[in-house]
């Protein structure tokens, strides 16, 4: 791809418009909308191109580098099409006319506005935003140049009939023979697949061990936003209802163990691990704010108060876990004898008690019990409310046990997973005091657990375990990038990039644009290890793209995004016959092809941002920009704010752009109508 050639100008240099002007040194031959380009069209006797935009878009800027500055796209453009540009708030009746054309071709709207047109200027077929090369199976801008060009040249009285056939042939040509490629039809085909795998009853994949496997259910959780499909998120509904309510989770002190080793979630490996309590505690915020269901919300800060109680390290950091074990038995600590209950609280609240947890003479486990909810059992808020003093009786009772052993190393990775899910949990449930405990954990790490600019991987007793691996790197990053969105403060932008140019040094593999497990200095292993399949947490390579992601909008640089697009297609394309082993990097696929772009502006923004954080994070990045201090000429949100007045959001969601939004509580309101019709159930929507 080259640039644009700064001493060449083309008509545009003419132009009063600030956002035709940005466009005057395009190798395009473009043409301003007017008599003169109309005429042109007819005379010539080709079909026009017409892009309209608008200073502000960010999309539109993309678009612009990628192919109107790019000179080989440009010959295509100025050979078989008359080319001309639109600022639509210049004329927003132009933008209005094609803008109504593209709905009533059943395409979404949206900015950069792209439209193929007769020479007479009648509306054939369009877009918004094409990218330089297929990928997600959205095919090149050229292919769609010269597909269009090859209908008007050769069936020129069949244009409407033919538009079914041009959108087949575009189709294809987006997914080349040979090429392994994954979009939005194949993530969908996946998630029905794993869905069909759950247990209906119980919750969770078929069968036993039964594993919590928090990549897959956010995996269902996307597929039911993307699809407006309820299924696949009432399906993740019930399986975390049916966990939180066995003994997989811990009803007097909090906290969900490793794995169940039956197939209803009663009777669980006991030790709790720092990795899958984050993970978890995200899809608990997430299932509340959908559905309301006040279990969700009561595990979620129940699970926070236990890891504040038990897992805080004297650093303000994160132990890595807790034994199964006590005085050598797996589960000691936790299981209860029906006589101990009445013992501690009486016959009848004993009695009462062990109803309601399943508790009985005989036990559920070996001759003891494990305390559950998983009987349907009528409760009322006062049954509540005595269950919950009862509760609080038997756990000061258990503190006076032998303990299991606490691993109280600090582990970056797990420690950048857990600050990332109080901060995005602790915006959903309005608790200020989660991204408190969040900081002092990023500070510690910050401080203590790095080396330059590198980071090591264990901290214990002063001594750091260095260098550290790309899970590392890659969970610290997102949670820098977490509390960056959550408060607006550089640092933690600046640390992320800090770490990303360490990470990109010393652990990128070229081959595949992905990441090493090991750094190039890691002189004690006989090889670097190279897994992309997911583990018990999601591969870093996964948990790196989509930070990649939000790192293109929060930094105003697309090189990121090209770097995310460039892992996510090298990995999949040789994980074709495994993709259930990369669930989270499908995860970040669909981060990156539906993510909701919302930069606020404005010197006394708060409420737009707020309104703005108060969308699920699985799918939104919001950046706050009050000056343009510090920031490159060439960043998008310089543009935004010359054209602010006041406070405003500017939202972009699939690569299109919404106009300015001042009023927050619209800003939910764009989001989702910008998203309407957005998934594809056709092939003119796939190419769109």
């Amino acid at each position: 791809m080259t640039g644009p050639n700064s001493t060449h100008e083309n008509r545009l240099a003419q132009a009063t418009s600030p956002y035709l002007l940005q466009h005057k040194n395009n190798p395009v031959d473009w043409w301003t909308w007017g008599p003169e380009a109309l005429a042109e069209a007819r005379r010539a006797n080709k079909p026009i191109l017409l892009s309209v935009g608008y200073a502000a878009c960010h999309w539109c800027h993309v678009m612009a580098h990628e192919s109107f500055e790019d000179a080989a796209t440009a010959r295509v453009m100025n050979d078989l099409f008359i080319n001309i540009k639109v600022d639509r708030e210049e004329r927003p009746d132009i933008d209005q006319i094609y803008m109504n054309a593209l709905h009533l071709l059943g395409e979404q709207g949206g900015w950069p506005l792209t439209m193929f047109l007769t020479p007479q200027a009648e509306p054939v077929w369009g877009g918004t935003y094409f990218p330089n090369e297929s990928k997600f199976g959205r095919p090149a801008f050229v292919d769609v140049l010269r597909e269009v060009a090859r209908l008007f040249r050769e069936e020129p009285n069949r244009i409407e009939q033919n538009r079914a056939a041009l959108l087949s042939r575009l189709a294809e040509k987006a997914r080349p023979a040979g090429k392994v490629t994954i979009g939005l039809k194949e993530l969908d085909a996946a998630a029905m697949q794993v869905g069909n795998m759950f247990d209906q009853v119980n919750g969770g994949l078929r069968g036993a061990p039964k594993f919590p496997q928090p990549a897959i259910l956010e995996m269902l959780w996307r597929a039911g936003q993307r699809t407006n499909d309820s299924r696949f998120c009432e399906t993740v509904e019930h399986t975390l209802e049916r966990m939180s309510e066995g003994g997989i989770y811990d009803h007097l002190g909090g906290g969900y163990s490793r794995y169940s080793v039956d197939d209803r979630w009663l009777v669980p490996h006991f030790e709790k691990m720092l990795y899958d309590n984050a993970q978890l505690l995200e899809l608990l915020a997430l299932a509340w704010q959908r559905s309301r269901n006040p279990l969700f919300a009561l595990r979620a800060r129940e699970t926070v108060e236990w890891l504040k109680r038990e897992m805080v390290t004297e650093e303000g950091a994160f132990a890595a876990s807790l034994d199964a074990d006590s005085e050598g038995e797996e589960g000691k600590f936790y299981v209860w004898a029906k006589n101990e209950i009445i013992e501690l609280i009486g016959p009848e609240a004993g009695e009462f008690f062990a109803r309601h947890y399943d508790a009985s003479d005989e036990g559920n486990f070996e001759g003891h019990n494990i305390l559950n909810r998983l009987k349907k059992i009528p409760r009322s808020e006062s049954d509540e409310a005595r269950l919950a003093n009862l509760r609080a009786i038997l756990r000061e009772a258990r503190d006076g046990r032998v303990r299991p052993g606490l691993d109280d190393k600090v582990l970056a990775d797990w420690n950048g997973l857990m600050i990332a899910a109080l901060v995005n949990a602790g915006l959903i449930f309005d608790e200020p005091s989660w991204l408190d405990i969040a900081r002092r954990s990023f500070d510690f790490i910050a401080r203590n657990m790095v080396k330059g600019e590198r980071l090591g991987h264990s901290w214990r007793q002063s001594r750091l375990l260095f260098p550290g691996l790309a899970s590392d790197f890659a969970a610290m990053i997102r949670a820098a990038l977490s509390l960056y969105e959550a408060s607006g403060d550089r640092f933690y932008l600046e640390r992320a990039l800090s770490w990303q140019n360490a990470f990109d040094a010393h652990y990128a593999d070229t081959d595949t644009g992905g990441y090493y497990l090991s750094a190039d200095d890691a002189s004690d292993l006989v090889l670097r290890p190279h897994a992309t399949t997911d583990d018990a947490t999601p591969n870093p390579n996964a948990v790196a793209a989509q930070s990649l992601v939000r790192l293109a909008v929060l930094s105003g640089d697309d090189a990121w995004r090209r770097k995310a697009d460039r892992m996510i297609e090298g990995i999949l394309s040789t994980a074709e016959h495994n993709l259930f082993g990369h669930i989270a990097l499908l995860n970040a696929l669909d981060l990156r092809l539906r993510i909701a772009e919302i930069i606020v502006c404005g010197p006394d923004a708060n409420r737009l941002v707020q309104r703005a954080l108060s969308l699920p994070y699985i799918d939104r990045v919001v950046w706050r920009v009050t000056s343009s201090d510090n920031l490159p000429d060439s960043h998008a949100a310089q543009a935004k704010l010359k054209t602010a007045s006041g406070n405003v959001a500017f939202i972009c969601v699939n690569e299109r752009c919404s106009l300015p939004v001042t009023d927050p509580d619209q800003i939910v309101a764009t989001v989702a109508t910008m998203r309407t019709g957005d998934h594809p159930s056709n092939v003119g929507q796939i190419v769109r």
